[in-house]
């Protein structure tokens, strides 16, 4: 279920495995989905879980400042080319200079995605997401549905934090 993440330790290579959850939301979100973001990081990186996000603020800010309070891992996407776009909370900022693009390497380099809330760029990430293949968790998100009125595969809703990240490891666990 995990994937190998490489750091130096005195000289050497260590190698650790590493989940890598992304998470989506919008950059202007109420304190409400603030505290769920929050909470849903801490809860991640209690797991060994590592964020990757849009690296702004919001939902973003949020869900790294939480996984920060218990020494968890955050990468930002940012879609600038300044690092010092980046949240105060991203550890590992990537600057891309390309815009909303960077939802697609955003998706991509996630095992499973967490929508908490979100606009329209997070439905953009949440449709890259499922057409990858890959799950993605809703948490006071977007409610989707085929016109054939089937249900979507890989689409999960859930009501709170911990469920939001407990159906992200099932999911991840259920994949290998």
């Amino acid at each position: 279920m995990r994937r190998l993440v490489y750091g130096l330790e005195r000289d050497s290579i260590l190698a650790i495995e590493m989940i890598m959850v992304g998470v989506i939301g919008a950059s202007k979100a109420d304190s409400t989905l603030c505290a769920v973001a929050e909470e849903v990081g801490e809860e991640l990186a209690s797991q060994g879980a590592a964020i990757v996000c849009g690296g702004l603020s919001g939902v973003m800010e949020a869900v790294c400042k939480g996984a920060r309070k218990n020494d968890g891992i955050t990468i930002g996407i940012i879609p600038s080319d300044r690092r010092e776009d980046a949240n105060p909370y991203v550890q590992i900022p990537i600057v891309t200079g390309i815009g909303m693009a960077r939802n697609a390497i955003i998706t991509r380099t996630a095992d499973v995605v967490i929508a908490i809330g979100g606009q329209f760029g997070t439905l953009s990430e949440m449709g890259y997401a499922l057409n990858m293949g890959k799950n993605v968790i809703a948490l006071n998100s977007w409610r989707l549905e085929k016109a054939s009125d089937r249900p979507i595969p890989n689409l999960i809703h859930v009501e709170g934090a911990r469920e939001a990240v407990d159906a992200a490891l099932n999911a991840i666990e259920a994949k290998e």
